[in-house]
């Protein structure tokens, strides 16, 4: 059997995902979610999921929820089950990896399940970054005194002009590939895919179930006529080429391919596996670069092998360079678009990730996934995954 053949190969022991949503989007400061905090957020996602998958939330056996900022993150994720109707029998953790939280929560409950601990758990991703934005990370002055470490607690904005000035990656060149990440977005929001992957949630009284993010009509011109957005340490970033500050959670459910097949779930994917790498905290944007050909490396494949790949697009400035130096087809990276256009709750993306990239290859019959972002404070993170879902028929929502 063929390394390819063995990753396909359908097992009973297989850790395999049988629910990937995600709520709409939401702009920061002046989007749908700007006055829901995250419990909010996670109590109307939890209650949503029981309600699309008839799942009885006394099976489940754990949760695990990427969050970065939200204060008292297990606490309010616990809270949030709770008040959804998931019973106090049901543990709750959450994990951060800052970029990477959503996959590293995925990873989790995942590895619980290989292990043998649990069969059944949910991970969610979650963010609300309009009311729990970036804390300034502060160390002591003998900690700073060391040149990475001092590196690795300075703001996002920094390290995408440190990568641009690096590796020379201009503003026109970011400005191109932001281009091509707000068209892709508007057009596949114009055509309802977005809608496959969105859950309807309700809050307060109203259904939220479309972004707010894109912004149709963006042009190279429009792009060019924006100022930089961090001048005291370079020009090329902007704020329509970098990814954007916003709002929402996203949910896989996961289980092992005999109990859903016991239980009568449907299979919407499989988890092979994930990587995680650390690079120079001065330029933390190229982790994709270290972290999709590890992952890779660790299962046999070759980045030929991989249908889809999702790549957050913090700023364009280490989206271009990742994409360049991997030498990967564009044809193949966010062809929906990506966080540029989207925008990148950080909780979220590793979550959403999964959920946009399964869609994807749901609709082109398509395989093989693989999802990658870079991480604060420089590291990178990847996963692979496989689409089981049946091919949609013409018209067809999933």
């Amino acid at each position: 059997m063929s390394i390819l053949s063995s990753i396909l190969h359908k097992a009973p022991h297989d850790v395999v995902i049988t629910f990937a949503k995600r709520t709409a989007l939401g702009r920061t400061k002046k989007g749908q979610f700007k006055d829901v905090p995250v419990d909010e957020m996670m109590q109307a996602l939890f209650t949503a999921t029981l309600r699309e998958t008839r799942l009885d939330p006394a099976k489940i056996e754990d949760i695990c929820v990427g969050m970065c900022h939200a204060p008292s993150p297990t606490y309010v994720a616990r809270a949030a089950a709770l008040a959804a109707g998931i019973p106090a029998s049901v543990p709750v953790s959450s994990v951060n990896r800052l970029c990477s939280s959503g996959l590293m929560a995925i990873r989790s409950v995942a590895h619980a399940i290989q292990a043998g601990e649990i069969s059944l758990g949910l991970a969610l991703g979650v963010e609300n970054m309009t009311l729990n934005p970036r804390p300034t990370p502060i160390v002591t002055d003998t900690v700073d005194a060391q040149p990475q470490a001092h590196d690795c607690i300075q703001p996002m904005g920094w390290t995408s002009e440190m990568v641009a000035q690096a590796y020379a990656v201009p503003r026109e060149k970011q400005d191109a590939y932001a281009l091509l990440s707000h068209t892709r977005a508007s057009t596949a929001s114009a055509r309802g895919l977005f809608a496959e992957e969105i859950v309807p949630i309700t809050l307060r009284g109203a259904t939220v179930s479309v972004d707010d993010t894109i912004r149709p009509g963006v042009t190279r011109e429009s792009l060019a006529a924006l100022k930089p957005v961090f001048p005291q340490w370079g020009d090329a970033t902007t704020a329509g080429n970098a990814s954007g500050i916003g709002d929402g959670a996203a949910v896989c459910v996961l289980t092992t391919r005999a109990r859903a097949e016991q239980d009568g779930m449907d299979i919407v994917g499989k988890w092979v596996g994930s990587a995680v790498v650390g690079v120079e905290p001065r330029y933390m944007g190229i982790g994709p670069v270290a972290a999709i050909p590890k992952v890779l490396a660790q299962y046999g494949l070759s980045k030929e092998d991989i249908d889809v790949y999702e790549i957050n697009e913090a700023f364009a400035s280490q989206f271009a360079y990742c994409v360049e130096e991997l030498g990967i087809p564009m044809s193949k990276i966010n062809p929906n678009g990506g966080a540029i256009a989207l925008t990148h709750p950080l909780g979220m993306t590793g979550v959403r990730q999964v959920v946009t990239g399964l869609a994807e290859l749901r609709r082109r019959d398509a395989k093989l996934l693989c999802t990658s972002m870079c991480v604060g404070s420089g590291m990178g993170a990847a996963g692979i995954f496989v689409n089981e879902a049946r091919p949609l028929a013409a018209g067809a929502k999933l």
